[in-house]
């Protein structure tokens, strides 16, 4: 799937959905505030910052926010709610594009991780990550644990989400560690739109071997934002890497 496709103009004028969703109080409130704490008076960056969903209003708390992000599209939506000069981006890969300075925090959020669909693309962006802290900086990563205890044998997908409206499927590749979400939305009529995004799902503990590869170490994980304990049924975690 080309991701001049996925990340379309389309995609980036329906990407908000204010108070709602991920953008809802209870969801993206803990979020910055971990994130203000862990940038603890200095710079951060944002991998793949898309709309600025975080980082406006981690600007507003007075942090200093750089973003990285692929899509131009996604930076002009950005742009409807702050200038250059409040947070600047860097048009490229994440894995690979670089901005000025050093900073003390940088993160990469939902799941966002998983879009780069293989191996060795994860790792240069953890490299990449690392490269841009300063020393004792931290890497902070939001990423969902794969459901492969939800699939029978033989079966290939799973519903994650069925609700008014709205149905997700997820598709799994077990063989290359591959899932495609299928977002089903339709309404009272009889047709419905399909949009699907491809992932390479990753384990925590291939995550922390990442990390180590790029000289950072497992500070903490927990099950989200707010520290709850991460244990075995946690469907996703918030793990932070210091630089070594």
């Amino acid at each position: 799937m080309d991701p001049d496709l996925l990340w379309d103009a389309e995609t980036a004028r329906r990407y908000d959905t204010p108070g709602t969703g991920m953008f809802a109080p209870e969801v993206l409130g803990p979020t910055v505030d971990r994130l203000v704490a862990l940038a603890d008076g200095g710079r951060a960056l944002e991998l793949a910052i898309g709309t600025g969903r975080v980082a406006v209003p981690l600007a507003e708390r007075g942090v200093p926010v750089v973003g990285i992000e692929l899509s131009p599209h996604m930076v002009e939506q950005l742009r409807t709610k702050v200038d250059d000069d409040t947070i600047p981006v860097v048009l490229g890969d994440m894995a690979t594009v670089t901005a000025p300075g050093e900073f003390r925090l940088v993160y990469l959020v939902f799941n966002t991780i998983a879009n780069l669909l293989t191996q060795e693309a994860q790792v240069e962006c953890f490299r990449n990550a690392a490269r841009h802290l300063a020393p004792g900086g931290c890497f902070v990563i939001e990423l969902w644990v794969p459901e492969l205890r939800k699939l029978p044998p033989g079966v290939q997908a799973t519903v994650w989400l069925n609700e008014p409206g709205y149905i997700g499927l997820d598709t799994y590749d077990v063989l290359h560690q591959r899932v495609v979400s299928h977002h089903f939305r339709f309404d009272e009529g009889r047709q419905a739109t399909l949009g699907r995004t491809p992932h390479r799902y990753i384990w925590p503990s291939e995550l922390d071997l990442m990390a180590q590869l790029a000289g950072l170490e497992l500070e903490s994980r927990h099950a989200d934002w707010s520290g709850a304990e991460f244990t075995e049924d946690s469907r996703s975690h918030v793990s932070v890497y210091r630089r070594v």
